[in-house]
């Protein structure tokens, strides 16, 4: 994992350019310059206080080419996370080894409780999370199941978006 630099968005545009990335998040593959545009939102960090974005992409360890990101959303002790793969790796356990160091670095920092959000027909990213100790909590939010670990019944969480 790469911390995030705007001049990645010329190699992720074509990683993320798959629209069937888009199946279960909505929305449409971001053009150069819009992806561009969102990672320097991404750095320039959240506009609440006391949220922090964490954002890194994922590189191949063979040949150093970017496949994917993972990102958490942290406020209030606990970390939203977040990964995709580009769909010419996935299926490789890419996304599970990048979501644990993401988690296992979190947990090095003292954040313990995590939530990521799944819609429920993407079994993918449901077999991710529960690779990361994060399990169906029953709560839902924006059609996709809240899975979580360490929520002890707490609120939403953060508010702020990596998007």
């Amino acid at each position: 994992m790469l911390p995030l630099r705007v001049e990645h968005a010329d190699e992720m545009a074509g990683v993320l350019d798959d629209p069937a990335l888009h199946t279960y998040i909505g929305g449409a593959p971001d053009t150069i310059e819009e992806l561009r545009a969102r990672y320097r939102r991404m750095l320039a960090g959240s506009p609440e206080p006391g949220v922090d974005w964490l954002n890194w992409v994922v590189q191949l360890r063979a040949d150093t080419r970017l496949v994917g990101t993972v990102q958490a959303t942290v406020g209030d002790g606990v970390a939203e996370l977040a990964w995709v793969v580009g769909a010419p790796w996935q299926g490789r356990g890419i996304a599970t080894e990048a979501a644990r160091g993401l988690v296992a670095w979190l947990g090095e920092r003292g954040v313990g409780a995590l939530r990521a959000h799944i819609h429920p027909e993407h079994r993918a990213s449901a077999a991710v999370a529960a690779a990361c100790g994060l399990r169906p909590t029953g709560r839902w939010h924006d059609g996709e199941v809240e899975w979580g670990r360490g929520l002890s019944g707490r609120p939403a969480g953060p508010s702020g978006s990596c998007r």
